[in-house]
């Protein structure tokens, strides 16, 4: 089989020769080494040979979202972005959008040796700020999708992977907008309030979800939002009410068109396997083991495995701290818990991928540890 039929069989429930690995994020597509933006880490020349490994040897899943341009979007319209970089290289974007006698503030950073944007300034920081951003005027639903990234990208991988339709749910939507324990309390403590929040959102992504998935059909889908909703963030009743209740309509849309939706949730997940399961998802990822998880693959294997592709179930702090003997442990581990007994099937995949500059090789040595034994499995 080459590398997208085994990926397609996978998430098909079919039988395959091996079973696929990814390494989440890295794809050796977007990982450009030739880049001289300060901001690309890759260009730096330890990324090299991991790169050349993804583009060669992994089942490739790259992952998409598609924009869709609104009709008429207020927060567009009124926000006000600010940059700002400093001599060290911070790189600092405040926004700020007015909504009546109220102003709402946020503000990111960037740093040149880290492949992430940390959020300083949330944009909602109490009960006051939620009732100024409802009411913003509203955006509309419709919008002119743009496909060019999805088909081209399928275009250019070939039979090396395939493309992975990437969207939040609408708790992500709603839950990023605030600093995590700000969020938990309101999540928590005023769910009638929050719940406009989610159907603010809801509204925007139930209409884009339903066009990309007409005019995509028959993709993989990654849903991601829910570990916001898991414990011990919140209790299990409410995954069911901000999760379940919403992610079952995107993916019911995803899959009413042919398509395949994996939810994403990190954490312990053991409480809310059943919810997951409600929301009608054929996938997901990426399982963490105890201690960052609360459940071993062979549990989900068994008992949810004929139901769900799992996708696990290797820790990211592993590859970069853990000596390649004990981590070829692990990996032969997951192997084995992913693929015993029936089950849909299974994608050897780490939790996330390193984001500093310089990638270690002990980090380079348990990536090519997880090639060498997929290709003995």
């Amino acid at each position: 089989m080459n590398r997208r039929e085994r990926l397609l069989a996978t998430i098909r429930g079919e039988s395959v020769d091996r079973p696929p690995v990814s390494f989440y994020e890295l794809n050796g597509l977007d990982e450009d080494p030739h880049d001289p933006d300060p901001y690309n880490i890759y260009n730096h020349n330890t990324w090299l040979p991991l790169i050349e490994l993804t583009r060669e040897k992994t089942d490739r899943i790259v992952m998409r979202n598609v924009p869709y341009h609104l009709s008429y979007d207020p927060l567009q319209e009124l926000s006000r972005i600010d940059i700002r970089t400093d001599p060290d290289g911070q790189s600092f974007t405040r926004t700020t959008i007015p909504s009546g006698k109220h102003t709402l503030t946020s503000l990111t950073r960037r740093d040149l040796d880290v492949n992430t944007t940390w959020t300083v300034e949330h944009l909602l920081k109490n009960i006051d700020d939620i009732n100024a951003f409802l009411e913003l005027p509203i955006p509309s639903t419709t919008g002119i999708l743009d496909l060019t990234g999805v088909l081209e990208t399928e275009a250019i991988l070939g039979d090396t992977g395939i493309v992975m339709i990437d969207t939040p749910d609408p708790l992500c939507e709603a839950a990023q907008l605030f600093n995590m324990d700000v969020y938990t309390i309101i999540a928590l403590t005023e769910p009638a309030l929050f719940h406009q929040l989610l159907d603010h959102f809801a509204a925007i992504l139930f209409s884009k979800t339903e066009a990309v998935a007409k005019e995509l059909p028959g993709r993989l889908w990654r849903l991601y939002g829910p570990e916001y909703a898991s414990p011990p963030y919140l209790p299990p009743h409410l995954f069911w009410e901000y999760v379940v209740a919403y992610d079952r309509v995107m993916v019911d849309m995803i899959q009413e068109y042919g398509g395949f939706a994996r939810v994403h949730c990190h954490g312990k997940i053991k409480r809310i396997l059943d919810g997951i399961i409600e929301t009608g998802c054929i996938g997901l990822d990426p399982i963490e083991p105890p201690p960052q998880g609360d459940v071993e693959l062979s549990f989900v294997r068994e008992n949810y495995g004929e139901k769900l592709v799992l996708f696990g179930n290797l820790e990211a702090s592993d590859i970069e701290n853990l000596p390649t003997r004990q981590f070829h442990q692990k990996v032969h581990q997951a192997l084995d818990q992913g693929t015993f007994g029936q089950g849909r099937g299974f994608v050897l995949l780490p939790s996330a991928c390193p984001y500093g500059r310089i990638l270690s090789p002990l980090a380079l040595a348990n990536y090519e540890c997880m090639i060498e034994a997929i290709e003995n499995f």
